[in-house]
């Protein structure tokens, strides 16, 4: 039926159902929905998939209110919560288990689905969090296949349409034309020639020749036309038409569909998450797991309870708890701890709240009703974070002025923090803006802003004044501000703020206390004080410092000021000034908004200098905003963050409406309110002249920043400062718009920007060529103290000079004195001479000016290269001419100012730059020069030559002028004609003691190795012993200790910096770097030589690793598996290189192969494979490998090549284990352990191997090779392609020995983890049958005294049992050795298998005493001996079990299905593992025995005695019957002839009586004909036979009216009356009557034959007797067969009598101890 119902209702077969009969099925099943629903009950997957197909159907298609009847069912029956179990938790590889699974989801989404009782009760179940992706529009990714299959076979069939669609019509048309185009071209082509003549002679003619071919063309057209006609009128036979009738498909209608993102749901069911709306882990879902187990058991525990009254789910109440989040405090839907740990780390697209207004508002009526400070705290919290996401959504918040009030109310610290954070996110919407102004926010923010100074713990900026900052140790007792009026208000004061904290703690004053500082409008309580109030009286914890507190205000007041901007959109000034800017503009507020510069904090001084301009931009108050001193303030600021301050400045400085002092400046020095403070020409700026101006600055301010930290509101009053001059300014060469003594001190200003290179270039070439044409001046110094009226015969210092300048310039002013003019010029000329150049300065061209010129040029061609790369540089004549006359000069190394080396820096630079100017300079012989100079210059280096030497300054810059030379091709042609350059190059590296020239000749080496002659030019001059002995200076400490370090301070960087060179350069001399800017010829013999000396893993790290990481490895104790380096390797080496070095610097001799014969002494007697030392990687196994395959290969490959030998040795003599080669062989497997344990993947390089390793396992004389065996396969044993190849190679016969190996007992778990991994593979499972791999098993199981092992020996027989091809061969072995019931235990549940197995039993389904398990124990292992010796001399020996042990008897008890039926009859109550199993072979038991016709009388009774108890006991197994089959089979046995087998017959119908659904199959069969016949063969169960009856006819339903029908067809009424007529041979006559007058009145109730019944009784006077009267009495309440029931079934499991073993009371032996491999 049920297939019936798939096929007509279930797509895709449903759409060739009619619809009147789809739709009249679709109502049958809704009202049989009940019994749909309890197949979703039944064990067979493939009924409760059909029956789920069925109920897809009936919802999705469903008319009027049928797929509300089956959600509303779905509730009742309890189907909902069982499908959502199982959609949510299945997780297995089963196909047909994910095919239930999917469906469960398809049906929960379709109870679901417009079903508010559905979505109720899932919101009851699962957190709303989780719902909430139902929701969702995101996506998951296709973790399932379809494997419901629904096809649309309507849609393929349009599709299909589609595609043929065509005019069969056009179609003939067009095969016709094209056969008539053939036929005309046919013709044509026979009559050509007659049409070519006809065409020479009758051209005119041409036209009736086209006519006349077209009408033939017709013709034939209209013939073939009605050839089509006729064919398309032929008639079609009946069978055509019958066959090509049209399908006519049923389009599938979804009446109900599910709409909700259940993908998504089911994708995030099973992941973590900590969201603020969920909380969702394992415990979780545990916690509903549990719940959905725990409500399902009880409500089928109700239902079994109550039989076959209707139970309803009470799914209204059903609720899950989750006690793990019962802690957590939920407001709405959302937890408020995620929600606010999140806080900084959620955007509003990514925001988890849905319904934000709801949300707030249930936050903000939390707020109101809480009396706790701390809860109220995170409601703000929480609410500041709504809002400030949602706060579009939310719009204006109405009670803003509440807030506000709030927060001039509290005295919390606390609260007020959170009260502004909540406010800064009011503020994003506008209107809230207006509330707070109109509420008085910006004066109650302005008073909150003060407390910033009493925020003394702030970080000090490295670069801030020492003169302005201040901390509390600098308070001053003068800094007394405050006064209070006492009580009888007599004023008090001043006071300190330190002295009114004591007077505070000591209660002197209090809350009420009225007080006044400057600054203040009047006295006022102390609490209305914004300072006292939060210094003294406020309580709690405060969330942000004062200095946050501030920078919060000033960003809100920002935004509030961005609101309402100065200008309109066209740029229309705005007046009246908006109301927020006017209230800040105002004394109250913004004085103290200034004055918080004065806290020198980089972020309240960026954010002060931000609003400023934002409130002060078209603000009538601008002009006098320089009376708060801002501009005092601003510029005492240290940091670097000026850019708001800069535009501050630039909107304000001009703008001053003050009355500024005369000045000698220009204009804006007169306009500007910053020309008293800060030079015209801010090109030259330093911190000196920072500082200067600070303490200027701070000095003219006095005392009042440290008065500010007594009293907050102290307002400043103005003062103008006399002007400022800076000393820096004096003694530069100017040029363009640069000083050129700042611009080369490149220490000061590294990479300062020069607008325009090549016009300063010019200028500066310009300036070389007038320095050298320069004349004397025409004032002297002499003339100029005499102008100034000094001597001349002393020389006078600034300050002297300075005042008598002073003097006459204040006598001679023209302001002063008109007739001064000439005398204050002359003055002032003198002046100016005096301090504008040096009183040594000599006459004419100038070395120092000289050498600002050449460093200028050097900056300009090192920074602009590619600015002036185009240019041909015009200087070298001169440049030229400087360095030669330089190297010819004899004081070159005495003199005080030197160019050389200078202009050899300017060389380099100009040849870098460009390759116009290295050809340039070689054409000008330029290197010939350079070549001289530096010849000179090495020859005067020593080992006390200082780096601050010409001679050394000289070397380095002309080493880096060959370093860019040899970038071009030209000159490095000329390199290699210089030879005596490579020598000296090679002579500077020896002096160690002069890092600089050391490093540039390394970058030299590095550069000239582009060149594969100049490499072997340096080999020759011995660059290796240099180059070598460098790296062991490195100091890896320093790079990695995190200090700060500069080569110019510190020794050990520049060391460092030489190190890393000289590896750059080796690995470029050898042609190591592939990378294209770094490539270089490769050089084998330098490659080779580096090998040597340095080791093969050293250089192959060369090129892939960063040089510090190298040079750490070669400094440094290493012993890893690529390298051994120690202080004796290294001292071994050092000591070659020194030898050498030396030897080559004096003699020019060293050793000829340059190292290539060098081999360390620590390395001679390892073990190296694949350049890896295998005793080091053993020792460190989790060592990254760089090939892991190609080492996996090559230890395979020893591993091979060594086999042969130790078997070998092993043969020879026991002796022969301690052998090395043998344990060089051990180290290899370890290391073949440790590779595929650390890497991944690298097992797949095993295969084709596994018989040289498991023949290792023979090894029997070596433990430790066999450990590292099993330990290499187990490894393996977790890739597929290695079980398969292990298959492949049939060796698992080594294993098996090695299993019973006792020196490897304590190995036996690694083994078994082997075993039970390669038993997924059937043909493992196969070959390890025929080894007698089970016996081996067993043999572990039973004599074992380790349960880990023995309940693992257990778990692999169990395992080997489930296997589909193999594993019924296993079990009937292990069958024949052991219980059937103790097999079942191995496979599910090994434990208990093992505890079984050491205990006795005695149960329905178990015999097992200490007898039998001796008698196993004994048989096993003789077996396993047996097989042991056989394969240890033919490995290749195939195992059979013997065919004559059997060891599972029966010792003559009947066994039915694994249960012994004498102990059932007598516990009938005993619940069985196999319930349906054990029916099955019940009466299957049964039938034979009546087939053979009860020959076996005892047996044949045994077995009904076990059907009659335990059918009468355990009601529940005649469910099975039905589904079995055996019922029609019985029933025709009860018209057999046979004694026994009729009253056996009928005992058994009996109980099939008393089920319904068993009657059902019972009226398909002659059942009443038959207990007829055996009534009249069997008079003494007529007793039973008429209960039955009665049980038959009072069926209900059609069912019961059948069985009455066949009653009457039978006779029954004629035969029952005349047994109550006759004197009855049974045990109690008195009941059978009433049995049998209890069946006639069940008869005459039936609705359809009751008059016929009734008729036939009123015939027989003997019916009269018992018509009237009950007969209840005589019927006993016990069952009329009178067998005696056990009572309600018990829980299963197994009787025992504990363990039959007696606990050792000694330890067990040592070798019994489970050991792992001696592996790292």
């Amino acid at each position: 039926m049920l297939d019936f119902l798939t096929f007509a209702l279930c797509a895709p077969y449903s759409e060739t159902t009619d619809g009147a009969h789809f739709d009249r099925l679709l109502e049958m099943v809704a009202d049989n929905g009940r019994s749909l629903y309890r197949l979703f009950q039944h064990p067979s997957l493939a009924i409760v998939k059909g029956a789920g197909l069925v109920m897809k159907a009936v919802i999705e298609e469903g008319e009027g209110d049928i797929p509300a009847r089956m959600q509303l069912l779905a509730l009742t029956e309890g189907a909902l919560p069982r499908h959502l179990y199982t959609a949510l938790f299945t997780q297995t590889s089963d196909g047909r288990l994910l095919t239930h699974r999917q469906l469960s989801r398809h049906l929960v989404s379709l109870w679901a689905a417009e079903n508010p009782s559905a979505v109720d009760l899932l919101g009851r179940t699962v957190p709303p969090g989780l719902l909430a992706f139902l929701e969702s529009k995101e996506t998951v990714p296709l973790d399932d296949i379809d494997r419901l299959n629904t096809r649309d076979n309507l849609k393929i069939a349009e599709d299909d349409e589609e595609r043929n669609k065509k005019n069969q019509v056009l179609e003939t048309l067009d095969r016709a034309y094209k056969t008539s185009v053939k036929k005309v071209e046919s013709l044509v082509e026979k009559h050509m020639d007659k049409i070519e003549t006809v065409e020479k002679c009758l051209q005119t003619g041409a036209k009736q020749m086209e006519a006349y071919y077209e009408a033939y063309l017709e013709k034939h057209v209209d013939f073939a036309l009605q050839h089509w006609r006729s064919r398309m009128k032929k008639e079609k036979s009946v069978e055509e038409k019958f066959r090509e009738r049209p399908l006519v498909l049923r389009k599938r209608r979804e009446k109900l569909k599910a709409t909700a993102n259940w993908p998504l749901f089911y994708y995030k069911f099973n992941r973590d998450h900590a969201l603020p709306n969920l909380i969702w882990n394992y415990k979780t879902r545990e916690e509903l797991r549990v719940a959905l187990e725990a409500e399902m058991r009880a409500f089928n525990e109700d239902r079994d309870v109550r039989g076959n009254m209707v139970i309803a789910w009470n799914h209204l109440e059903f609720e899950v708890s989750y006690p793990s989040l019962k802690d957590e405090i939920k407001i709405g839907d959302y937890y408020l701890r995620i929600l606010l740990e999140q806080e900084n780390s959620t955007s509003p697209e990514d925001s988890p709240i849905r319904r934000s207004y709801e949300f707030f508002n249930d936050l903000y009526h939390r707020f109101l009703l809480t009396p706790k400070v701390t809860m109220k705290c995170l409601c703000l919290q929480a609410m500041a974070l709504v809002y400030g996401l949602h706060h579009s959504d939310i719009g204006a918040f109405n009670d803003t002025r509440y807030i506000v009030t709030m927060l001039s109310r509290t005295c919390d610290k606390l609260e007020r923090d959170r009260l502004l954070l909540f406010l800064n996110k009011l503020i994003l919407e506008k209107a809230n803006v207006r509330e707070v102004v109109e509420a008085g926010g910006v004066r109650i923010l302005s008073d909150l802003l003060t407390l910033a100074h009493l925020h003394v713990s702030r970080a000090v900026m490295p670069t801030q004044s020492n003169v302005i900052e201040a901390s509390p140790d600098m308070a001053r007792d003068t800094e007394k501000e405050w006064y209070y009026q006492g009580t009888n208000k007599e004023r008090a004061g001043p006071f300190s703020f330190k002295e009114l904290k004591d007077f505070w703690a000591d209660g002197t004053v209090s809350l009420k206390t009225l007080c006044w500082a400057q600054g203040m409008d009047g006295w006022h309580p102390l609490n209305n004080i914004p300072q006292l109030k939060w210094s003294l009286a406020a309580t709690g914890n405060a969330v942000m410092t004062e200095s946050d507190l501030a920078t919060l205000i000033l960003n809100m007041l920002i935004t509030m000021c961005r609101y309402f901007p100065s200008r309109t959109e066209d740029g229309a000034v705005i007046r009246p000034l908006p109301r927020i800017k006017n209230l800040l503009s105002t004394p109250l507020s913004l004085p103290h908004i200034v004055q918080l510069l004065l806290t020198f904090d980089p972020i309240l001084v960026e954010k002060v200098a931000t609003l400023l301009v934002e409130i002060m931009q078209d603000n009538p108050h601008l002009s006098t905003i320089y009376t708060t001193g801002v501009f005092f303030f601003i510029l005492m600021y240290m940091g670097s963050n000026v850019l708001p301050i800069g535009r501050f400045l630039h909107m304000s400085h001009m703008q001053q409406a003050f009355r500024a002092e005369e000045n000698l400046g220009g204009d804006i020095m007169q306009q500007s309110i910053l020309g008293q403070i800060l030079p015209e020409a801010m090109v030259i700026w330093s911190n000196e002249m920072r500082r200067l101006m600070i303490e200027k600055l701070a000095s003219h301010l006095a005392d009042f920043t440290p008065r500010l930290m007594s009293n907050n509101r102290a307002l400043y009053q103005y003062c103008s400062i006399p002007h400022i001059t800076y000393p820096q300014l004096q003694y530069e060469l100017f040029c363009d718009i640069y000083y050129l003594k700042h611009l080369c001190d490149i220490e000061r200003f590294p990479d300062w920007p020069i607008k325009d290179p090549v016009a300063l270039l010019k200028r500066v070439l310009a300036a070389w060529r007038s320095e050298v044409e320069k004349q004397p001046s025409t004032l002297s110094v002499e003339d100029a103290y005499t102008e100034l009226g000094l001597e001349q015969d002393t020389r006078h210092d600034d300050a002297k000079i300075r005042k008598a300048y002073f003097r006459l310039a204040q006598k001679y002013h023209p302001d002063k004195n008109p007739d001064g003019r000439d005398k204050f010029e002359r003055v002032n000329r003198a002046y100016e001479y005096l301090c504008s150049r040096s009183a040594h300065s000599v006459d004419g061209p100038d070395p120092k000016n000289i050498l600002l010129i050449i460093r200028t040029q050097s900056i300009l061609f090192s920074r602009y290269k590619d600015v002036l790369a185009p240019y041909k540089y015009a200087g070298y004549p001169m440049l030229i001419k400087t360095i030669q006359l330089e190297a010819d000069d004899e004081q070159l190394f005495s003199k005080e100012t030197s160019l050389l080396a200078a202009a050899a820096e300017l060389t380099y630079h100009t040849i870098n730059c460009s390759a116009l100017n290295a050809e340039e300079l070689r054409r000008e012989r330029g290197l010939e020069v350079l070549q001289g100079a530096y010849n000179r210059c090495v020859n005067v280096l020593n080992a006390s030559s200082k780096p601050g030497d010409v001679a050394v300054q000289v070397c380095i810059n002309i080493a880096r002028c060959y370093t860019a030379a040899a970038s071009f091709p030209m000159c490095r042609e000329k390199l290699i004609e210089m030879s005596h350059f490579i020598k000296d190059l090679c002579h500077t590296l020896y002096f160690k003691n002069l890092l600089r020239v050391c490093l540039v000749g390394v970058e030299c080496v590095s550069a000239l190795a582009v060149d594969h002659i100049l490499q072997m030019n340096l080999l020759q001059a011995g660059i290796i012993w240099h180059l070598l002995l460098f790296l062991f200076s490195y100091d890896y400490t320093l790079d990695e200790g995190g200090v700060s370090k500069s080569e110019e301070s510190n020794q050990q960087e520049m060391s460092n910096q030489l190190a890393k060179l000289s590896l750059c350069a080796c690995g470029r001399l050898a042609g190591l770097y592939t990378k294209e800017e770094e490539t270089t010829p490769s050089n084998t013999v330098i490659h080779g030589v580096l090998q040597k000396l340095l080791t093969p893993y050293v250089v192959s790290l060369i090129p892939a690793m960063s040089s510090e990481e190298v040079l750490k490895i070669l400094t440094s104790n290493v012993q890893t598996p690529y390298l051994i380096w120690d202080n004796g390797t290294r001292t071994q080496l050092i000591d070659f290189l020194t030898e050498n070095q030396q030897a080559h610097v004096r003699t020019g001799q060293s050793d000829p192969e340059y190292g290539a014969a060098f081999e360390f002494d620590a390395h001679k007697d390892e073990l190296i494979i694949g350049g890896v030392f295998i005793r080091v990687y053993n020792e460190q196994p989790t060592f990254l490998i760089q090939k892991p395959k190609e080492l996996t290969l090559e230890l395979l490959q020893y591993i091979g090549g060594e086999t042969q030998y130790v078997h070998s040795l092993l043969s020879l003599s026991a002796a022969s284990v301690s052998h090395p080669r043998l344990a060089r062989v051990g180290d290899a497997l370890r290391a073949l352990v440790n590779v595929i344990k650390n890497n991944p993947g690298v097992e797949m390089q095993c295969i084709g191997h596994f018989k040289l390793l498991f023949s290792l396992l023979r090894l029997e004389g070596c433990v430790s090779v066999q450990q590292c065996v099993l330990a290499v396969v187990e490894g393996v044993t977790g890739n597929a392609d290695c079980v398969s190849d292990i298959a492949a190679s049939e060796v698992l016969v080594y294993l098996m020995l090695a299993l019973h190996s006792p020196s490897l007992i304590p190995d036996r778990m690694t083994a078994l983890n082997i075993l039970h991994a390669l038993m997924s593979n059937t043909k493992i499972v196969k070959e390890a049958l025929n080894k007698g791999a089970v016996m081996y098993l067993l043999n572990i199981f039973c004599s074992s005294d380790d349960s880990e092992v023995r309940e693992k020996t257990a778990e692999l027989m169990g395992k080997m049992t489930c296997d589909k091809l193999v594993g019924p061969r296993v079990r009937l072995i292990l069958n024949k050795i052991l219980p059937s019931a103790l097999v079942d235990q191995m496979r599910d549940s090994p434990s208990t298998a093992v505890h079984m197995y050491e205990a006795q039993h005695e149960n329905p389904e178990l015999i097992w005493t200490d007898d039998s398990r001796v008698r196993v124990t004994e048989t096993v292992s003789r077996l396993v001996e047996e097989i042991h010796l056989q394969q240890k001399e033919d490995p290749n020996a195939v195992w059979k079990f013997p065919e004559e042990v059997t060891l599972s008897s029966t010792s003559g008890e009947v066994v039915v299905g694994g249960v012994y039926l004498r102990l059932l009859v007598a516990n009938p109550s005993w619940v069985l593992r196999k319930p349906k199993q054990f029916t099955s072979d019940l009466f299957d038991t049964l039938l034979d025995l009546l087939a053979k016709g009860g020959n076996d009388a005892e047996t044949l009774e045994l077995v009904v005695n076990t059907v009659v108890s335990v059918l009468t006991a355990q009601r529940n197994l005649l469910e099975y019957l039905p589904q079995l089959g055996h019922i029609p089979r019985l029933v025709s046995h009860l018209s057999s002839k046979n004694l026994t087998v009729a009253r056996a017959a009928t005992l058994a119908t009996h109980q099939f009586t008393n089920n319904q659904v068993c009657g059902n199959i019972l009226e398909g069969t002659e059942v009443v004909a038959g207990l007829v016949s055996a009534m009249k063969l069997r008079p003494d169960i007529v007793g039973v036979a008429c209960e039955a009856l009665h049980n038959l006819f009072s069926g209900s339903g059609l069912s019961g009216t059948a069985l009455v029908e066949q009653g009457l067809r039978a006779n029954v009424i004629p035969f029952l009356l005349s047994l109550l007529d006759a004197k009855l041979q049974v045990q109690n006559p008195a009941s059978t009557k009433a049995q049998i007058v209890t069946c006639l009145k069940t008869m005459a109730a039936s609705p359809q034959h009751s008059e016929e019944v009734v008729a036939l009784l009123e015939k027989s006077p003997v019916w009269a007797q018992y018509r009237d009267q009950k007969h209840d009495l005589f019927l006993d309440s016990a069952p009329v067969a009178g067998y005696l029931t056990a009572g309600t079934p018990g829980v299963a499991g197994f009787l025992t009598q504990g363990n039959a073993r007696v606990m050792s009371s000694t330890p067990p032996s040592v070798n019994n101890t489970r050991r792992q491999p001696e592996l790292p």
